[in-house]
């Protein structure tokens, strides 16, 4: 078929299932990509429903999508090594050196294959959002990632084993959600649809709450009538039905009215959610959907006066199924929607969350105050001050002249000035490692970036099996790039977020620093880069005394020379 491209790669998707539930797969997790899967019409992948233990039950699994998809049903036991190593669910492409684990990192990689498969399916692609950044950021640093990916996923799947013998907690997390329906929402041409939903009001004679936007399902999908029709839709749902149906309205060539254009910013109204992140579906909507669906009917057979408290999400679940195929790929997963009474919405928008605001240092002002002064102080008072080994070997280095050229950072795109930076980096970190590593260990470069460490260590080390692990996916795919050039058979490349690598390690490479712990960059101002090293030095005392307490003798020692990174502890521990 035209259009059509043949996947150069075999990949395998590996799937946790619990249990079954009325026709959906739990846990959760498996559900959304499955719900993916069917709702983009994958067949890319070799699916693999992994049970727990030793368990075979096959016979316990029922209207499983399998349309075009090859499903099988295997034991913990029987995953691949790579895979053993991480949580699910994980996508492996073979020969099994390279896996992507986490649901965020699956579902992103999923929407990009399908789209490659069928590039006519652009509409695949633009669940990826604005950018092609929906979900990219990892849990660590994203509070919507990790509310979408790991927060209300859990906390539904916990409020579903409630026995309801008493009155359950509602789900933090699912109030959260709640409330993120109610706060304005911002786009990348936020103040030109602001403008033209004033006009819209203006027509319809309505205020600038508009908020009863008529959220009631059966007026969702409706042909929007003429501007000033006040039973047309709101702004916001013609924009985002308009990007889901192939017709389009021209646009206006007729010039704004003055009040429009002259309205300030301030005095312009919100616009309001129609999908999770927005005005657009996206894959955070594909996420939400079957833990939402799964809570609502709970909500609606036991506790059903408690439904009032979730206008938005009500009128959001409602919506989402107007939007095409989402029916057909529900139903092929067993989840058979339900009708909800109809809800009055709230009449306001609630204010920005205030304690999400930045800060002062965060705006980049040299001056600010407080911060992490306060407990520095606090640390310093207690006699809590970082002692630091000295380096054993600071003129050790790495000969460079005769490695192979894809070891050497200068094979990467940076300065030159920044390769011999790098280069002593690496001198640094290599030396540590090489005089703890024995034949057989695995050695894990954790937040690996291009893999300059992992590299080298595979390549002087080729007893040891070594691992990097790094979120983004370009920087994983230019590392894989280098080592296959090397014909390297030690190292694997795992693309996730730290917390979903579960395996055993020996020796560890841990780059992450907390938050002011960061702010040691040479182009900072001097004070700024101060406060940012002794905070560095009071988070890398904390990780060294975390260490021994579990069994491990422990230095902290700087980089020599210390110029080669503002980043230049090493925390080198020796199991006892």
């Amino acid at each position: 078929m035209k259009g059509i491209k043949k996947s150069l790669t075999e990949e395998y998707l590996y799937l946790d299932f619990s249990h079954q539930k009325e026709g959906c797969i739990f846990p959760l997790h498996t559900s959304v990509t499955l719900f993916l899967l069917s709702y983009c019409d994958c067949t890319v992948f070799k699916v693999f429903l992994v049970l727990p233990g030793e368990s075979t039950g096959i016979s316990l699994l029922k209207n499983v999508p399998s349309e075009g998809v090859e499903i099988q049903i295997i034991s913990r036991q029987e995953l691949p090594p790579i895979v053993q190593s991480c949580c699910l669910p994980a996508v492996v492409e073979r020969p099994d050196n390279f896996c992507r684990a986490g649901l965020a990192v699956v579902l992103r990689h999923i929407i990009q294959k399908s789209y490659e498969a069928d590039p006519s399916k652009k509409e695949i692609l633009e669940l990826l959002g604005f950018k092609k950044t929906c979900l990219k950021a990892c849990a660590e640093v994203s509070q919507w990632t990790r509310l979408c990916e790991l927060t209300v996923p859990l906390a539904v799947e916990n409020f579903l084993k409630e026995s309801f013998d008493q009155p359950p907690t509602i789900p933090a997390a699912v109030l959260e959600l709640e409330k993120k329906l109610s706060e304005p929402v911002r786009v990348h041409n936020d103040d030109k649809l602001r403008r033209q939903k004033l006009k819209q009001q203006k027509a319809a004679g309505v205020g600038p709450s508009l908020a009863k936007e008529k959220t009631k399902s059966k007026g969702h999908r409706q042909e929007t009538s003429e501007e000033g029709d006040s039973s047309s839709a709101s702004l916001e749902l013609k924009v985002a039905f308009s990007k889901l149906t192939i017709h389009k309205e021209p646009a206006s060539a007729n010039r704004e009215p003055s009040y429009v254009r002259k309205a300030k910013a301030s005095d312009l109204p919100p616009l309001d959610h129609v999908f999770a992140e927005g005005l657009y579906f996206t894959l955070a909507d594909i996420v939400l959907l079957p833990c939402i669906h799964h809570f609502l009917v709970i909500i609606c057979r036991k506790l059903s006066g408690k439904l009032v408290e979730f206008p938005l999400l009500a009128a959001w679940y409602q919506r989402i199924q107007e939007v095409p195929r989402v029916q057909t790929a529900a139903s092929q997963c067993g989840i058979q929607f339900i009708s909800l009474p109809e809800l009055q919405t709230t009449s306001s928008q609630q204010p920005p969350n205030l304690d999400e605001a930045p800060s002062a240092e965060e705006q980049n002002d040299p001056s600010f105050i407080g911060g992490p002064r306060p407990t520095m102080t606090k640390l310093m008072e207690k006699g809590i001050e970082v002692m630091f080994s000295p380096h054993p070997c600071p003129t050790w280095t790495l000969d460079w002249d005769t490695l192979p050229a894809a070891v050497s950072p200068k094979e990467g795109k940076m300065s030159s000035d920044r390769a011999l930076r790098k280069q002593q980096q690496l001198n640094n970190l290599v030396y540590m490692v090489t005089n703890q590593a024995k034949p057989g260990d695995r050695i894990v470069d954790f937040c690996s970036g291009g893999g300059h460490v992992g590299i080298v260590l595979a390549h002087v080390l080729p007893s040891c099996q070594v691992i990097l692990i790094e979120n983004k996916e370009l920087s994983l795919i230019r590392a894989k790039k280098r080592s296959d050039e090397l014909g390297l058979s030690n190292i694997w490349f795992i693309q996730a977020n730290m917390e979903y690598f579960t395996g055993m390690f020996n020796i560890g490479e841990h780059m992450i620093l907390c938050r002011f712990a960061d702010q040691t960059a040479v182009q900072l101002p001097p004070q700024r880069r101060l406060i940012g090293k002794q905070c560095m030095c009071l988070v890398d005392l904390d990780r060294a005394r975390a260490a021994e307490e579990h069994g491990f003798s422990v230095q902290v020692i700087s980089m020599e020379p210390e110029s080669c990174s503002p980043k230049n502890n090493m925390i080198v521990g020796v199991p006892i």
